[in-house]
C-alpha cells in the first residue's frame, strides 16, 4: 500500500476542494509513493502521538487538525512544529491532515456528532455556495447517449436523491473547418449543418475537471463546443454544520445531561435554559460561532458547538439554547470517522486509533 492510495480513498469521500481557504489539509509530510504498512489516527499531532506511531511501527499518521497552519521559515528543533516534522521525516513517517474538507463532507464530523446524540433526518446546516456549475455540450444526435453517459459516470447529473439528470434538446449546429482541420463530418472549407443534441446538466466544482475530461474523450468532434456556467444554487451535500430532530421533545436540562454523557465532558457553558421543549437541534463540531445566525434562521431550538466568545452568547436572545461543548469534545469522533473510511476501502489494512488524549484544555472541578 502506498500513501497516495490512502489519500485517494479519503479524498474520494472528502475532496480537498471541500476545505476552507485558510486550511491546510492533505499530505503535509512524506512521499506519496512511500510504502505504508500501518497507520495511526489521531485528532491532533503531538510529539507523543509521533512516539506512539514509532512504538507501534506505524509509518503514516492521519490527523483531523493540520499541525502546519502557517508557513515554516526554518526547520530547527527549537520550533515545536518544525521539530515534529523533523522527527516524522527521520522515522519515515508520513503525515496527512483531513480537516475542513471532512468537516464539509455530508457525513462528516458534525453528522457523526448528530448521530451520537440520536438525531434523525440529519441535514447540512449551511450548504456550500458557489459549488455548482451547469455544463452544456453540443454533439451529433447519434453520439448523444454515449457522451451523456460518460459525463454522468464521471460525476455530473446528481440532484439530491437522483442521478443521471439532464435536459436534452435537438437543433442544427453549423461549422466550417479550415485547411488544418480534420472534421468528423462535413468537408474542409465548407459550411456544414449537422443535427445535434444540446446536453445540459449540473455538476459540482470538484467533479467538473473529470466530467470535462470524460466528455471530451467520448465526443466524436475534433473541436468540442461546450459551455460552463456558474450557478447560484447551493450544494445540499456539501457544507458546514448539521441540523436534525429528536423523535420526541425533551427539556433543556435533559439535552444538557445527554450532551455531557455522550461527550464525557465535566462541564458545559450555555445560555439560559428555555421554557419550551427542544426537538430541532443544530450543531457544528469545532469552532462554530459563525453559524449561530443560520441556526436561528433554521428555527433550531438549540445550537451546540465550541469556542464561543462572551458576546456570542447574547446572540441567542432567548430564541434558542446556545451551548459550548468544547472543541476537542465535539470533534472527538473524527478519529473513528477517518478510520471507518479507510477500513471500508481497504478491509485488511492495519488502522490503529490513537489512545492518547490530545485535548490541551483541562477542567478544574473540585
Amino acid at each position: 500500500m502506498k500513501i497516495h492510495e490512502i489519500l485517494t480513498a479519503l479524498t474520494e469521500i472528502a475532496p480537498l476542494s471541500f476545505q476552507e481557504s485558510y486550511d491546510n489539509s492533505g499530505l503535509l509530510v512524506g512521499d506519496l509513493q512511500a510504502e505504508v504498512t500501518k497507520t495511526l489516527i489521531a485528532l491532533d499531532l503531538t510529539e507523543a502521538v509521533i512516539d506512539e506511531a514509532i512504538e507501534k511501527n506505524c509509518n503514516l499518521i492521519i490527523t483531523h487538525h493540520p499541525f502546519i497552519f502557517k508557513g515554516l521559515k526554518t526547520l530547527t528543533p527549537s520550533d515545536p512544529i518544525a521539530n515534529m516534522a523533523i522527527k516524522a521525516i527521520q522515522h519515515r513517517i508520513g503525515i496527512i491532515a483531513m480537516h475542513t474538507n471532512i468537516d464539509n463532507y455530508q457525513y462528516g464530523v458534525s453528522y457523526a456528532l448528530a448521530e451520537k446524540l440520536g438525531l434523525s433526518d440529519i441535514q447540512i446546516l449551511n450548504p456550500q455556495k458557489d459549488a455548482l456549475r451547469k455544463i452544456v455540450v453540443f454533439c451529433p444526435v447519434a453520439h448523444a447517449a454515449m457522451v451523456r453517459e460518460a459525463m454522468m459516470k464521471a460525476g455530473a447529473g446528481s440532484i439530491g436523491k437522483y442521478d443521471f439528470c439532464s435536459f436534452n434538446s435537438d437543433g442544427k449546429g453549423s461549422f466550417r473547418g479550415n485547411e488544418d482541420s480534420n472534421p468528423f463530418v462535413g468537408k474542409k472549407g465548407a459550411i456544414h449543418f449537422e443535427d445535434e443534441t444540446r446536453i445540459e446538466t449540473i455538476v459540482s466544482t470538484h467533479h467538473l475537471p473529470n466530467v470535462i475530461e470524460a466528455m471530451l474523450k467520448a465526443h466524436p468532434y475534433e473541436e468540442v463546443a461546450y459551455d460552463v456556467y456558474p450557478l447560484e444554487n447551493t450544494l445540499p451535500t456539501v457544507g458546514s454544520g448539521a441540523i436534525g430532530w429528536f423523535e420526541n421533545e425533551i427539556e433543556s436540562v435533559e439535552l444538557l445531561a445527554l450532551i455531557q454523557k455522550i461527550l464525557k465532558t465535566p462541564c458545559l457553558k450555555h445560555t439560559n435554559t428555555l421554557t419550551k421543549k427542544i426537538r430541532k437541534v443544530a450543531l457544528c463540531g469545532g469552532s462554530g460561532a459563525f453559524l449561530i445566525d443560520e441556526a436561528k434562521r433554521r428555527k433550531a431550538d438549540a445550537y451546540l458547538t465550541a469556542d464561543l466568545k462572551y458576546h456570542d452568547y447574547f446572540e441567542a436572545n432567548n430564541q434558542l439554547l446556545l451551548i459550548d461543548c468544547g472543541h476537542f469534545e465535539t470533534e472527538q469522533f473524527a478519529k473513528d470517522l477517518i478510520a471507518d473510511i479507510i477500513k471500508k476501502k481497504f478491509p485488511t489494512f492495519a488502522v490503529l486509533i490513537s489512545n492518547l488524549n490530545t485535548n490541551p484544555v483541562r477542567y478544574f472541578n473540585k
